[in-house]
């Protein structure tokens, strides 16, 4: 029984040194519980420790992972793990959401916990204002330091749970950050805030903890200086005509073009349809026009209006006698007693044709450019009509014994100026008389000289004109054929009295 008593004592001892010691060392933890740092040396995926600062810090895959994204896409850090993003996105960090911390069980539950949260982050990290949130989810001790932001959090070991959320609890925060009311590190926005010292020329855009400047479209950085881009100077951009502009530049035409639609083809301008300034006839060419004239006209000095062509004044042989210019052409006259024929030549009228005025008694005779009446019995006392136009005188009459015994009236005419030598009429005797002898001569009518007479046979004579005549102009001349018998017991002599008419032109 007493050894029975003496187990119970010794037991009851030892549940007290065992109550006792339990006592002392959750009163020298309560003691330590705001203190002691909760160490971890094994961090969670995408988390590496770091022995110096004796805290987990966040891999940069992309500085080590080759090609970490495809398809032209750009790799940007993040907490625990790294996004693909388009090259053109914009990472902002989101002021409005609080973090979310991962329980400190999944913190250091092993690296399949810490895969899952990291990948969470990866995945539901942006949010649709464009940004994204900034959390603890990869959390793996109780101070961690992301690859970003650099923000360190001391936590409680008495309460893993959550993140102090009193004001004055101190985060440290890297260059280009600031605490936010949530407790979380968040970017400055330099170009917001003016606290940039981009230049006046420049645009400052803002970056995760930074800032740069970026010149205005249009102009390059060379050193400090925004410089303008001399577009016109790389190969040509535009069809015919590059003007550069500070800041840009744009194409200009040649004259006759006009620029299309996308503000650098050059197409040609039809002048002829759009402002036809010819006066006449318009033909469009590949970048102007040119301006032609009807017939009859010339282009002016300007080349656009239209002059009349005075082509009388350009040849004295396009009409036979006038010529008379007419806007576009020209026409020919002819002087009175004449008629224009194939629109230049002058052909003489006939009037005792067309407008005999002669009396009965009297014979038109019509000559170039006009008509004369002649009575129709030209002979004169002693001499008798015997026939038409010859005049005989009776040998019973005695005062026809020392004139011709007859007298033949002719007519003819001529153009004025008519070349000479010219042969112009030939006289032939009517009747041939046997064992005589004929002789021609002028009797009358040439006493300038203007005509020879050339025997040209025993009863024939050549009139020759030997001087040029001028018209209007009226000849009567009178050609004497002499008949002799050869054994001389006759002569005789017979006048053949030629009017020649000399036309006023040479036509």
């Amino acid at each position: 029984m007493s050894s029975i008593n003496t187990r119970r004592t010794t037991l009851r001892i030892t549940m007290l040194q065992t109550v006792f010691l339990t006592m002392l060392t959750l009163a020298l933890v309560k003691s330590q519980v705001t203190e002691e740092t909760i160490t971890y040396t094994q961090c969670t995926d995408g988390y590496e420790w770091d022995p110096v600062r004796q805290q987990c810090k966040d891999i940069d895959e992309c500085d080590i992972v080759p090609d970490a994204c495809k398809g032209g896409m750009k790799c940007v850090n993040h907490y625990g793990g790294y996004l693909c993003l388009p090259k053109t996105a914009q990472i902002i960090v989101n002021n409005e959401q609080p973090q979310q911390e991962t329980p400190a069980a999944e913190a250091s539950s092993g690296a399949a916990t810490g895969t899952i949260a990291a990948r969470s982050m990866a995945t539901s990290g942006v949010i649709p204002g464009g940004g994204f949130i900034a959390s603890a989810t990869a959390v793996a001790g109780p101070e961690v330091q992301t690859g970003r932001n650099n923000f360190v959090i001391r936590r409680n070991p008495a309460d893993p749970q959550r993140i102090p959320s009193n004001p004055s609890h101190r985060i440290q925060c890297a260059a280009g950050y600031e605490q936010s009311e949530h407790n979380v590190c968040q970017d400055i926005d330099e170009c917001t805030s003016g606290t940039h010292n981009c230049r006046l020329d420049q645009v400052c855009i803002n970056l995760r903890g930074s800032f740069t400047c970026h010149c205005l479209p249009g102009y390059q950085k060379r050193g400090e200086q925004c410089v303008d881009i001399d577009e016109c100077s790389v190969p040509p951009y535009c069809h015919q005509g590059c003007v550069n502009t500070p800041g840009s530049f744009y194409c200009q035409c040649n004259p006759g073009f006009q620029l299309a639609a996308n503000n650098y083809t050059c197409v040609d301008i039809n002048e002829c349809d759009a402002s036809n300034q010819c006066a006449q006839q318009c033909y469009n060419i590949l970048g102007s026009f040119i301006c032609q004239c009807n017939q009859g006209y010339e282009l002016s000095s300007d080349r656009l209006n239209c002059e009349d062509i005075d082509e009388c004044r350009t040849s004295s042989y396009l009409c036979q006698y006038q010529c008379v210019n007419e806007p576009g052409k020209f026409s020919c006259m002819c002087p009175q007693g004449y008629q224009v024929v194939r629109s230049r030549t002058c052909q003489d009228i006939n009037e005792c044709e067309t407008t005999n005025e002669c009396r009965e008694d009297e014979m038109c005779w019509n000559y170039h450019g006009g008509f004369r009446c002649y009575p129709q019995n030209p002979c004169q006392d002693p001499y008798v009509l015997t026939s038409e136009n010859r005049c005989v005188c009776p040998v019973s009459n005695t005062m026809c014994r020392d004139v011709p015994q007859s007298i033949v009236y002719k007519y003819m005419n001529i153009r004025s100026d008519r070349s000479v030598p010219s042969d112009i009429f030939q006289i032939q005797a009517t009747t041939i008389y046997a064992n005589t002898i004929n002789t021609f001569r002028i009797k009358s009518g040439n006493e300038n000289g203007e005509f020879y007479l050339r025997q040209t046979s025993p009863v024939s004579a050549m009139l020759v004109l030997v001087k040029s005549l001028t018209g209007p102009r009226e000849h009567i001349v009178d050609l004497e054929m002499l008949t002799v018998s050869s054994i001389g017991t006759f002569r005789t002599s017979s006048v053949l009295r030629l009017t020649i008419i000399v036309g006023p032109f040479s036509f």
